[in-house]
């Protein structure tokens, strides 16, 4: 008999909550049907699939008989579906009550549509913390895919990759496969006769190697390239399903959990924290990211035995390089302990929580909690749909603690990025405000409740690892490779001209309010490029706070202003005066900034409050407008005007409208806040925003004050809460 082994297929389906209904159709024509088709031809192979919960809603909604199709292979053994959490959370970044909540919603669902519970989990983004066996474990789930990183971490020979093995922690027992990376590379990258003999090499006597290969089903089909190589013309996914039948007698397909039906783990193993090799390469700061990819590349290339020991960053670390992913987390955690908290109690008040919960659940999705290749925080119509649940569930935890006669907490000084320095949280019924003083005393979160929108949800433009690749690529040189197929990995491609020129880095985060001063020559052009000349330091300096109350608070910072020929600093004091108030459809901001010349030697420029406000106007939206004098344009638009007293912007779509009020009138200046970044398809300019100057030319003498003021005031066509809840009660009504 020749030597045997055991290959585990496991194809991970992904989407993510808040992406595009056409976009999930294409992949789903691309990639996820035409992998069903190829099982069903294919009677001889058998496999794990693993669906996220927001594709699974998307295909009971837009293609149930895939259900029917599903329910059939997984009943006749040949597939075996995985679970994990429902929207695809990185567990290990969730409270405890979220993890086993979240996997215990997709064994469910899972049950539901095939009536039979999942035993393994698909462990998104391979993220691993040593603590989590625990949640796996009480959520019923006995297994799990890591990667073959987790395993060269943790001491484990190249040659005893090939198998199954346990961990623990607290007592709480999970096994643990290997998605070993040859495969992963050669599946479906290599020619099917090389896949073949990479198995035969690594065949056993006895029989008890398993190879796995768990990665991304997109790649069957929806990326770059790789449909007409693995469903056109050269039909890779059936030349190799054909080839793995033809090799029956050495070469078995199997399920992890048929395998451990039969074949005991080889061994203990504990596991450090730890992804995916290129998780690591992107956790790391753009200087060090380079500099370890150069080493690990060189060390690969080389066949250098050190090569196993190289270890990128952590990936919580995405939560320093990034204070928007920070922010975004924070929120998320403490949305999660107010819907905890909320009481079961009557039918209405059980309602709520389960509301509450479901909008927390999808305020979790991963996406937009990393950056690398795939997915990340720059996707804006991703990250603002995380913001939106995050938002929706916090509101309906204060609803319903209204509602008991309970005291909802409106704010005050709270830690809310976890730095160990306090901000002001402001809160009423329409809005909530992060105010962060030790930074320029800037908004940096300004939810509005009915409509679920986060205001100041905008990216701030800073470098990364591969821009280098862009902007080194010569101007007149080809930017995509001539490969026919090849990993995403290995692939430089642009979706347009000229993108290296667009790349900007802002001097400091994209908060609003924030007190600029700036020369009198700065151009609107300037502003736009971030290349204009700060001359204060107020912009990012801590402030005071001197008063707080429910509405508002008083901060002010002495500082100093480079001033004239010689730019010797001035001293200067900032007062910030903002007041919150309104009702729920319709809230108001007020900022009055005092300034005050404690200086000798006159100043003169440009006294400016920057605003950095997000209304999803990417790709000229037409439901997302600027409107000066009446007249709207393209919220992505750029442009300037002096001596106004009153601007305008919204979204349609949303429901929003905000009017802004200069006193005295302002010069006005908005530019779209664009970031390039790269994805699977290539580097892309991606709108984040619009950045707002109003200034207003200054002469102050030593002594002199001088005062400013801006009215926002925000109007919405909608309340989403009031909506599900008629929804709620009519479908009670008609049951």
């Amino acid at each position: 008999m020749p030597p045997q082994i055991n290959l585990a297929l496991a194809i991970h389906n992904h989407q993510p909550v808040g992406n595009f209904g056409w976009v999930i159709g294409e992949v789903y024509e691309q990639a996820y049907q035409p992998m069903l088709d190829a099982i069903e031809r294919h009677p001889g192979i058998n496999l794990s699939l693993h669906y996220t919960g927001p594709l699974l809603d998307w295909i009971r909604r837009e293609q149930p008989g895939f259900f029917e199709r599903l329910r059939t292979l997984v009943a006749s053994g040949r597939v075996e579906l995985l679970g994990g959490g429902y929207y695809e959370p990185i567990l290990a970044s969730l409270p405890d009550i979220d993890r086993v909540g979240q996997l215990v919603r997709m064994a469910d669902e899972l049950e539901l549509i095939t009536g039979i519970r999942p035993r393994g989990a698909w462990l998104a983004e391979r993220v691993w913390e040593p603590d989590l066996p625990i949640a796996l474990a009480r959520a019923g789930y006995a297994w799990t895919i890591l990667d073959d990183a987790h395993f060269r971490a943790a001491a484990i020979p190249e040659a005893n990759l090939w198998g199954a093995y346990t961990t623990e922690d607290q007592g709480q027992l999970l096994t643990v496969f290997g998605t070993e990376q040859g495969l992963r590379y050669r599946i479906p990258f290599g020619e099917v006769d090389d896949v073949i003999a990479y198995l035969r090499e690594h065949a056993s006597a006895d029989g008890t190697r398993i190879g796995v290969m768990g990665d991304d089903g997109e790649k069957f089909g929806a990326w770059p390239t790789t449909w007409e190589h693995c469903w056109g013309s050269r039909r890779w996914v059936d030349r190799f399903f054909e080839a793995l039948e033809a090799n029956h007698d050495w070469l078995t397909t199997v399920t992890p959990s048929a395998w451990l039906a039969h074949q005991p783990p080889i061994g203990r193993i504990y596991v450090p924290t730890s992804s995916y090799a290129e998780m690591g390469e992107w956790a790391l700061p753009p200087d060090e990211s380079r500099e370890f990819s150069r080493m690990q590349h060189a060390a690969v290339k080389a066949n250098d035995p050190q090569a196993r020991y190289l270890r990128g960053g952590f990936w919580r670390n995405f939560q320093v390089r990034y204070r928007e992913i920070n922010d975004l987390h924070k929120q998320m955690l403490r949305t999660s302990a107010k819907v905890a908290a909320l009481g079961a109690g009557s039918d209405e008040a059980a309602r709520i929580r389960r509301r509450a919960v479901e909008h927390l659940y999808q305020g979790q999705s991963n996406d937009c909690y990393w950056h690398g290749l795939f997915g990340g925080i720059y996707l804006t119509d991703v990250r603002l749909t995380t913001a939106r649940h995050l938002i929706a569930a916090e509101d309906l935890a204060d609803g319903a603690v209204r509602a008991q006669g309970g005291k909802v907490d409106g704010g005050g000084l709270v830690d809310l990025d976890l730095d160990g320095i306090a901000e002001v949280r402001l809160a009423d019924r329409g809005q909530v405000l992060g105010i962060k003083l030790d930074a320029g005393a800037g908004i940096g979160g300004w939810d509005i409740r009915a409509v679920r929108h986060a205001l100041a949800g905008v990216m701030r433009r800073r470098p990364e690892a591969y821009h280098r690749a862009l902007i080194e690529t010569p101007a007149d040189g080809p930017l995509a490779t001539d490969l026919a197929v090849a990993s995403i990995h290995d692939v430089i491609r642009s979706k347009e001209a000229g993108l290296a020129d667009r790349i900007h880095y802002d001097g400091h985060e994209r908060r609003s309010g924030l007190v600029r001063f700036l020369p009198a020559d700065t151009s609107p052009a300037a502003f736009a490029a971030a290349d204009e000349t700060e001359l204060g330091d107020f912009v990012d300096g801590a402030f005071e706070l001197v008063e707080l109350h429910d509405d508002g608070l008083v901060a002010r910072r002495t500082g100093s202003v480079r001033a004239g020929a010689t730019g010797e600093r001035q001293a200067l004091q900032v007062e910030k005066r903002l007041t919150i108030g309104g009702d729920r459809r319709s809230p108001t901001l007020v900022l009055e900034v005092v300034v005050e010349h404690a200086g000798s030697q006159p100043i003169d420029g440009r006294l400016g409050l920057e605003w950095s406000l997000m209304f999803l106007g990417g790709g000229a939206n037409p439901a997302a407008y600027h409107e000066v004098h009446g007249e709207r344009s393209a919220h992505d638009g750029s442009g300037a005007e002096a001596g106004l007293t009153q601007v305008a912007a919204g979204n349609l779509a949303i429901g929003i409208r905000l009017e802004t009020t200069m006193e005295p009138p302002a010069d006005t200046w908005w530019a779209p806040i664009e970031t390039v970044s790269n994805s699977e398809a290539g580097f892309e300019r991606i709108y984040q925003g619009s950045g707002q100057l109003f200034s207003w030319p200054i002469s102050l003498q030593p002594g002199e004050q001088l005062k400013v003021r801006l009215e926002q005031r925000v109007s919405t066509s909608r309340d989403h809460a009031a909506e599900e809840a008629a929804a709620s009660r009519s479908s009670i009504e008609n049951a």
